[in-house]
């Protein structure tokens, strides 16, 4: 909502918004554009009489501002339908899909856009480096988006990428997700086939060769164009394989043929997947997939991805946003071939919708086998117990923000790698580990 924002007021209007919680990255954004806003939900912030009203998917019936709009007769409208009717209609739309890797396959595919000179409009759930801004409106027909199944308002319970009608799809993956949205997977398999029915047949869906779940959808039914891509074990039309453990080398191939060898400063191979699937997305805008492997050598990544927040007494402290079990394990696993013999400690907070639901909490404790030591914060209002995942011996449940910090602070050395897993501020851990630090 805080990108549709910024798109909102380049396109020449006048905004202003609420939020229950804006933190950084994204109140700053809002802040430099201009854009007031106000933290909490009182029906008074109607009486600026507003054109239009864009309700995003957090509000519900029932609440004092929402019984209020509706009351009132103002116009009102979705995120995801205003960004179709106001800026995607005429646009090259490129969606970005899947339940990991959207954030950075988008903001890759930006840069890959943007180096060939194309000029891209995007609208991304994070901040890329190469950009500092996570939405623009761009000088090209080409549009950039990360293309979610989360639900799109109230009124509207299909999938937000449904209304996106992009040219160019890359589904990255497809899990069980969003439990507070969808019973099961099918469910999201569902929105997906929505989202396929939606691609016009010049246009190109991205899929990864070995995921079932994405295979069983598309034999629903696909009009389009399809090229496939995996690793080196897949018989897919495109692949990539590790030069380097940690993929910060690797090659591409379309088949048996190699075309080219990139390097990079991503790590991880479901960064060389992301890297893959954003090749061929750009390939299909028109940028030969040999150009955007040199792009690839500069792009810099993305706030919140495996984010270096600091470096003090040999000690690396790393801001990353995985909340599902599997963006864990391979977060983990991708540090783990960079520095096969550090120590690395991981510190988590379960506070996605589906974390507190206990949907995981049979696989999260495996998630993290990569890690020496796991610190987990214990929220109230959790709907299980943590304890469920004491069966490993180097996990350690802590109450508070605060007393993470202590502990951690006191354990930690020099050459270890501590990586901070959250979806939201996190009590603002990281800079308070680091002042910490840098005061022992």
């Amino acid at each position: 909502m805080g990108g549709l924002a910024q798109l909102a007021v380049a396109a020449g209007h006048r905004v202003t918004g609420s939020d229950a919680h804006v933190y950084p990255p994204m109140s700053h954004q809002l802040e430099a554009a201009g854009i007031e806003f106000t933290e909490g939900f009182d029906p008074e912030q109607l009486t600026c009489n507003p054109d239009q009203v864009i309700v995003g998917n957090v509000m519900s019936r029932g609440r004092p501002i929402i019984e209020a709009l509706l009351n009132s007769g103002i116009a009102y409208t979705s995120g995801p339908e205003w960004l179709y009717q106001n800026i995607l209609q005429d646009r090259w739309v490129l969606g970005v899909s899947g339940t990991h890797g959207k954030t950075t396959t988008s903001s890759i595919l930006a840069w890959l856009l943007e180096d060939a000179g194309l000029e891209p409009g995007f609208l991304i759930g994070g901040v890329p480096e190469n950009f500092s801004l996570s939405a623009r409106l761009g000088q090209s027909p080409f549009f950039v988006i990360e293309a979610d199944e989360y639900d799109t308002a109230f009124f509207d319970k299909r999938s937000k990428f449904v209304h996106y009608h992009p040219q160019t799809l890359v589904i990255n993956n497809m899990e069980f997700d969003h439990a507070d949205i969808f019973p099961d997977l099918a469910a999201i398999q569902r929105q997906f086939h929505h989202l396929i029915r939606t691609i016009p047949g010049n246009g190109l869906v991205l899929y990864p060769h070995s995921d079932e779940a994405v295979a069983n959808t598309l034999k629903e039914g696909c009009w389009s164009q399809t090229e496939s891509f995996g690793g080196d074990e897949a018989v897919s039309d495109w692949r990539y394989r590790a030069v380097k453990d940690d993929y910060s080398v690797f090659e591409v191939y379309q088949g048996d043929t190699l075309v080219s060898t990139v390097n990079w400063q991503l790590i991880g191979p479901h960064n060389a997947s992301n890297a893959l699937a954003a090749l061929l997305a750009a390939r299909h805008a028109g940028v030969p997939v040999e150009n955007g492997i040199q792009s690839l050598s500069g792009f810099k990544g993305i706030k919140r991805r495996m984010e270096l927040r600091g470096e003090i007494q040999g000690i690396h402290i790393y801001d990353d946003f995985a909340h599902h079990p599997t963006a864990i394990n391979t977060t983990l696993l991708g540090l783990r071939a960079k520095v096969p013999d550090a120590r690395i400690i991981a510190v988590f907070e379960p506070r996605s919708n589906t974390m507190q639901m206990g949907v995981h909490q049979e696989t999260l404790g495996d998630s993290f086998t990569a890690a020496d030591e796991i610190y987990v914060y214990q929220p109230s209002g959790l709907g299980w117990e943590l304890e469920e995942m004491k069966t490993r011996g180097n996990l350690s449940i802590l109450p508070s923000v605060d007393s993470l910090v202590s502990t951690i602070a006191a354990q930690a050395r020099s050459g270890d790698h501590i990586v901070v897993m959250s979806n939201g501020g996190f009590g603002g851990l990281h800079e308070k580990l680091l002042a910490v630090l840098g005061s022992k």
